[in-house]
């Protein structure tokens, strides 16, 4: 049977880096997910780094090695990845630079990913350019989320994000927020020595792109801290990288992907005429510079209409400008228009029943329609069978419904899921709980009677809170929890091994909002209703599976 909490080995390699190392190595330990390894990889260290690595890895030498080149030799970014690759004992390979640091769900997400799609390589997201690290108040508002410019939660398969990239339409994601399988790291060859300061995790990352599908996530679970000694910062103060021109760091990269491309005999014309293209800048570089001579002029220009704008115009003709040149309209602070928003009492105390079919219903049924294949056999839901019968069809066979009181004429089941003695164990196909866990004071023992009543192999479909509001009295007298993905998570885990549990969130601070006022579905876009920002979840859904019996 495959391994369900494989190894993760984490490669950290570091220069220098006693201001930090620490507080990135302490991130490791606080990972939720806890079958990892982490590899410490001295790159010629002069300052305290060093002792650090070496006091982790004597307390923890089950958990922690520390590695370093020959005679303590600095070889560069390239070779130290490789010297932590080739001892490297997991399935998987993460990378955290020691002035780095990860979110505690990080690792436990990304194995999630893997693990429940076998075709996918890597698996990486956003990252959080990270300036507040100082606790300075002024950085708080520099801190910004670096995307990789594609659709969020997508399978982008080979070699689509190269081409992307060459066309600069999308990022390389940070070294930090991959995690990938060992046999795709093996099979690229790892880094290339030759490339070891700037540009060399792009190259890393044309060999994945070229060889294997990649998941861009939608979840941000490491800070990528912005200091004046970071290898960015002194080969831009050096002049060997400018991200704002032309670059000789890039130039060495598209000189070396021009001869990879051959040497792997790519016939893929877009990849070509993309690098072609990139290429141009650097061939002519006198119409290069004539053109962003041009540029320049023209953003100065437009810049000095905006700032007469901003100093003549009344808001409302500049909101009126700026939303018809299709861009996004920022008002200034006092002028943000609240219209019928702005009120201290929602615009329906009915959750939106009485305007249509409340946001938090849309999320429900999406992820209903999801997992319809799972709903089949004897199904129980609670209150009625409404969602049994909608997504289950013929599929089901039999149909429970489970309520807490008695007088419920749907009601086949009276009983409470926090004691549940009268409802059979090892049953039921499938449990579908929506909105129904927050109203149990004693949540434990409700999980473990849905694990109890579930059969082997037995699937619960449960969607939980994560905002709203309490505007109803029979509500505001039972409601006892809110949810987060980690409470979420953990909770499950208590009773549901961690590789049998999916947890999801959904929605977006625009339907939060529309939520919490009581709109409906029908006065939001689909597009504004599928954005999914984990920062403002309306719901959480989880998908638990109870162990088939093992013979």
């Amino acid at each position: 049977m495959k391994n369900h909490t494989p190894l993760v080995s984490v490669i950290m390699n570091f220069l220098n880096a006693e201001k930090f190392i620490q507080q990135a190595i302490e991130s490791v330990f606080s990972q939720i997910y806890h079958n990892w390894e982490l590899l410490l990889i001295d790159d010629g260290s002069t300052d305290t780094s060093t002792s650090i690595a070496l006091r982790y890895a004597q307390k923890n030498p089950t958990k922690v090695r520390y590695l370093e080149h020959e005679n303590h030799q600095n070889l560069g970014k390239s070779s130290s990845r490789n010297l932590g690759i080739h001892h490297a004992k997991g399935d998987y390979i993460a990378f955290l630079d020691a002035d780095d640091i990860w979110l505690p769900q990080k690792l436990e997400r990304q194995i999630s990913i893997l693990i429940a799609q076998p075709e996918i390589g890597m698996v990486c997201g956003p990252t959080l350019m990270w300036f507040s690290w100082t606790g300075k108040p002024d950085d708080f508002q520099r801190n910004w989320k670096r995307e990789i410019g594609v659709q969020l939660d997508t399978l982008m398969k080979p070699p689509k994000l190269l081409t992307l990239f060459l066309q600069r339409k999308a990022s390389t994601p940070a070294t930090c927020s991959v995690l990938l399988r060992r046999e795709v790291v093996e099979d690229v060859g790892g880094f290339d020595e030759s490339i070891q300061f700037i540009y060399e995790d792009q190259i890393f990352f044309t060999k994945v792109y070229l060889k294997a599908p990649v998941f861009v996530e939608s979840g941000c679970w490491d800070k990528y801290r912005q200091h004046p000694d970071s290898c960015c910062h002194i080969a831009q103060k050096s002049g060997e990288y400018n991200p704002y021109g032309l670059n000789p760091a890039e130039l060495i990269f598209l000189k070396w992907l021009e001869k990879y491309l051959l040497e792997q005999e790519v016939k893929d014309l877009e990849i070509w005429q993309a690098l072609k293209k990139a290429l141009h800048p650097y061939q002519h570089p006198i119409l290069y510079h004539a053109t962003k001579r041009t540029q320049k002029l023209k953003f100065f220009m437009k810049n000095q209409l905006k700032t007469i704008a901003k100093k003549t115009l009344p808001v409302f003709l500049q909101r009126l400008l700026v939303r018809s040149l299709g861009q996004t309209y920022y008002p200034p602070v006092g002028h943000v228009q609240f219209g019928d928003l702005r009120r201290p009492k929602p615009i329906s105390w009915q959750f939106g029943y009485d305007r249509g079919l409340p946001i938090d219903r849309y999320y429900i049924e999406k992820f209903l329609a999801c997992q319809s294949d799972d709903i089949h056999g004897w199904v129980m839901e609670i209150g009625d069978n409404f969602y049994t019968c909608k997504f289950g069809g013929e599929r089901v066979t039999k149909s429970d419904v489970l309520h807490v009181k008695e007088g419920n004429p749907d009601a086949t089941i009276v009983g409470d899921l926090s004691k549940g003695d009268n409802i059979p164990s090892d049953s039921f196909d499938c449990l579908i709980l929506t909105q129904t866990l927050q109203l149990l004071y004693d949540v434990r023992s409700g999980l473990q009677t849905i694990n109890r009543i579930l059969k082997p192999g037995g699937v619960a479909l449960v969607t939980l809170p994560s905002i709203t509001s309490l505007s109803d009295d029979e509500w505001d007298s039972c409601w006892c929890w809110g949810f987060t993905t980690v409470s979420a998570q953990r909770l499950f885990e208590e009773v549901f091994p961690k590789e049998n549990v999916k947890v999801e969130t959904h929605g977006n601070v625009l339907a939060a909002t529309a939520f919490l006022q009581g709109l409906a579905i029908k006065e939001l876009h689909k597009q504004e209703l599928d954005n999914c920002d984990p920062a403002y979840p309306v719901l959480i859904t989880v998908r638990a599976v109870k162990p088939e019996i093992k013979l």
